[in-house]
């Protein structure tokens, strides 16, 4: 893709971004130099269409077994694609999908190949932050495609995003199997989306007497309004960045937290990081999504304690609850794109465009 066209693509996101301030649109070498700096201006990818060829990944682990990955691509191929494996996706080193190098490389061929429309991660667990310094950003930002998964997938949004501009997608992985309101979330962001689509709303529950919603509670820790670009993901990959040159772009975004298998110390730690790190000064509203199986033994706050302690005295609006993270029930977040947060009324919404086309 021609790169001058790509950015004038980008003028008509500047009705969104003005509500940021002139100074919170940066090309993205200031962003490159200095991971302080504010938001890059976006880079967006063609939408997903039927028949389209999708590229699957592992940039970090993989499944013990052959036949689990061979699961993911039938389901790739269930949701209507052409399927192109990476040539790394049956490696494994350890924990590792293979070398460093081999992971990486994957990545840049999937988007300097013409043929690949789309690109999926197989699955996260860990491996994505080893690759970051041998990714080709200059090749990335030069074909912009979708990126789709979640977890350790993190730390590629983040670098891409920072690097390139590119609006990058925190979604399913392919190595799931997809629930009803997990595909049509994934049809209605990536097929269908447009501007002003709520995303992350919980699933339609029937209510009756002695009979309310359980699981899918939505909690509002600080009222108010906010507007920024959306970004974020995994919270233990968020706070793993702090203080490099992959680092998440905070400023004046909507920044959106996730995490599993972490005691509540853990979740604690992390978020006093990110206090200490000024982040929360930084963000202009935080979304908490879904913290599953985070359960401890002996001694412990609540998680609800500890979203109440670290985050229940912010001066941004704060949500907790959208169907973002490692549950079967998955919305689609377009990272990069302009969102709006209302945490009184409980709802994030795109407000800007995401796709090319």
């Amino acid at each position: 893709m021609n790169l001058s066209k790509t950015i004038n693509r980008r003028k008509f996101l500047s009705f969104s971004l003005g509500a940021l301030g002139s100074s919170a649109l940066l090309p993205v070498s200031s962003a490159i130099a200095n991971p302080t700096q504010s938001f890059v201006a976006p880079l967006l990818p063609r939408r997903l269409r039927a028949g389209m060829v999708v590229g699957v990944v592992a940039p970090s682990s993989n499944p013990f077994q052959d036949e689990e990955i061979r699961y993911a691509l039938d389901v790739v191929d269930s949701l209507g694609f052409k399927i192109k494996p990476a040539e790394n996706l049956f490696s494994r080193k350890g924990y590792l999908a293979g070398e460093d190098a081999a992971r990486a490389k994957a990545v840049n061929d999937m988007f300097s190949d013409d043929s690949v429309d789309a690109i999926f991660a197989l699955q996260g667990g860990y491996g994505a932050t080893r690759i970051l310094p041998l990714l080709d950003f200059d090749l990335i930002r030069h074909n912009p495609k979708i990126l789709l998964g979640y977890s350790d997938i993190t730390a590629l949004f983040s670098a891409i995003h920072r690097r390139t501009g590119l609006v990058t997608f925190h979604g399913p992985i392919a190595r799931q199997e997809f629930t009803d309101y997990t595909y049509n979330e994934f049809k209605r962001v990536l097929i269908d989306g447009a501007p002003g689509m709520q995303i992350g709303s919980p699933p339609p529950f029937e209510g009756g007497p002695g009979r309310v919603e359980k699981e899918n509670r939505l909690q509002t820790l600080v009222e108010g309004t906010a507007s920024g670009p959306i970004v974020g993901g995994n919270l233990s990959l968020v706070a793993s960045l702090l203080g490099t040159s992959y680092e998440t772009v905070f400023d004046k975004s909507i920044l959106i937290l996730e995490d599993v298998d972490e005691a509540p110390y853990s979740i604690d730690r992390m978020l006093t990081s990110l206090r200490l790190a000024g982040v929360f000064e930084r963000i202009a509203g935080l979304v908490l999504g879904k913290f599953t199986d985070c359960d401890s033994e002996g001694p412990t706050l609540s998680l609800e304690a500890v979203f109440q302690d670290r985050c229940g005295d912010l001066d941004v609006p704060v949500l907790r609850g959208l169907m973002i993270g490692h549950v079967p029930d998955q919305t689609v977040v377009p990272l990069g794109a302009i969102g709006k947060l209302d945490s009184k009324r409980q709802t994030l919404t795109v407000s800007s465009p995401f796709f090319s086309d």
